[in-house]
């Protein structure tokens, strides 16, 4: 039986989503744990670049894979 290619195209969003979240979720640590200036400027660039890398990125796969209309 063949595979179903929308369930390659699910998990790749999908692993895309929680790497941005992890991403993110690093970023937020940095900049809680950070007592100088520079490390907490690093992680707030890695929390807004997670969150536009989950948003773009996603989105673009999204339109990448649409079904043609009819």
């Amino acid at each position: 039986m063949a595979r179903d290619p929308a369930t390659a195209r699910w998990a790749m969003l999908s692993a895309v989503r929680v790497a941005g979240a992890l991403a993110a979720t690093l970023g937020v640590i940095l900049v809680a744990r950070a007592e100088d200036w520079a490390p907490r400027i690093l992680g707030v660039a890695i929390v807004l670049a997670a969150l536009a890398m989950t948003g773009s990125v996603t989105g673009h796969l999204a339109r990448r894979w649409r079904s043609p209309q009819p």
